[in-house]
């Protein structure tokens, strides 16, 4: 039997310029982009009618090896498949590529540095027009040998050797917006908690230091908690600030360095009866999906801009691929927008 049998075939450009009327030279000038000059728009209406009738697709890997494209590309991304934020990056990138005629390969290492080399190889073999590289977290890696085989962007990290184009979010304007949404409520005594040894943390106190400088307000060591950026961290945090503190003394305002932090913020402000917003006002970061919207009350904070990162990352190396010219070396930081909900208030005077 044929391996065919019971299928029905896959209509051909030969089946679409048959109906259309045309020659078969016709069809594959409006599927290869040469119809402008060659063919009235009238044919050309006509031929993407006929093929919309008979369901027919281009064939992607014929015209790929035509062009000497694979019109693939690969995202390698370390334990980003296990992390809230993964969709959003993911969807930025699928889409851009589709918009644009391209799938996306997607392939996670887990960490594991001999995975991430069989990785990349794999896609290498694969003929991927290019691969984008994304970590979970902001940081610096270093850049997998392969990436150099190919045409390549990061996103959500940055390169060791400053050797590649890298998308990442823009966390000292993000620290500095999340201490402005309590400045801007009359907030002059204002902490912040929670934070790892890393990037953003380094860049997210900055920001906030900016912001209280634009008031003439200088923050104590007293009032910057570090210790992580789980729940337990701001419950700990938060007692240390609150518990015992009299309240003419303790922060009317706190900045916590993402949402889980100021969950656990709030569990210590209602166990120990401080009421959120009437007597503290809390800015959280992330916009971590289902969560921060469903708090109690419901969380202003800082989104990390993740979708984005995937959009222009993606941009950025479909339009290397096109232009055969590698991307400018650069950081693109992309603003992290705010996220107004119901957290923060003025002060009780």
């Amino acid at each position: 039997m044929s391996r065919d049998a019971g299928r029905p075939e896959r209509p051909t450009s030969k089946d679409v310029a048959r109906l259309a009327g045309v020659s078969h030279t016709a069809v594959s000038f409006v599927f290869n982009g040469r119809a402008e000059g060659n063919l009235s728009p009238a044919t050309q209406g006509r031929i993407r009618k006929a093929a919309e009738q008979l369901g027919y697709r281009p064939n992607a890997v014929a015209r790929g090896l035509r062009r000497r494209r694979t019109a693939v590309i690969g995202l390698v991304t370390d334990h980003i498949a296990s992390s809230p934020f993964a969709g959003a990056l993911l969807r930025g990138a699928m889409e851009t590529a589709w918009d644009r005629e391209h799938l996306v390969l997607t392939v996670d290492f887990t960490g594991d540095l001999a995975k991430e080399e069989a990785a990349i190889a794999e896609l290498l073999d694969r003929r991927v027009d290019g691969i984008i590289y994304a970590a979970m977290s902001l940081r610096s890696v270093r850049v997998p040998a392969g990436l150099n085989r190919t045409f390549a962007v990061l996103a959500n990290c940055l390169p060791d050797d400053g050797s590649l184009a890298a998308v990442i979010p823009a966390e000292r304007s993000g620290g500095r917006a999340a201490a402005k949404l309590l400045l801007d409520a009359g907030h002059r005594r204002i902490a912040l908690v929670g934070g790892l040894d890393d990037i953003a943390s380094a860049e997210r106190l900055r920001g906030f230091r900016d912001a209280l400088r634009t008031v003439g307000e200088r923050v104590g060591e007293d009032r910057i908690v570090r210790g992580g950026g789980e729940i337990s961290a701001g419950y700990a945090g938060a007692m240390r600030l609150l518990d015992g503190v009299p309240a003419e003394r303790r922060p009317t305002g706190i900045v916590c360095y993402n949402d889980r932090v100021a969950a656990g913020v709030l569990h210590a402000a209602a166990r120990l009866g401080i009421d959120v917003p009437g007597e503290l006002s809390l800015v959280g970061y992330d916009d971590q999906e289902h969560m921060a919207g469903f708090l109690d009350p419901p969380l202003t904070t800082v989104a990390l801009p993740h979708r984005a990162m995937g959009e222009v990352a993606t941009g950025l190396l479909l339009d290397a691929i096109e232009n055969a010219t590698a991307p400018a070396v650069e950081v693109r930081r992309l603003k992290c927008p705010v996220v107004v909900r119901d957290s923060v208030g003025p002060p009780r005077a």
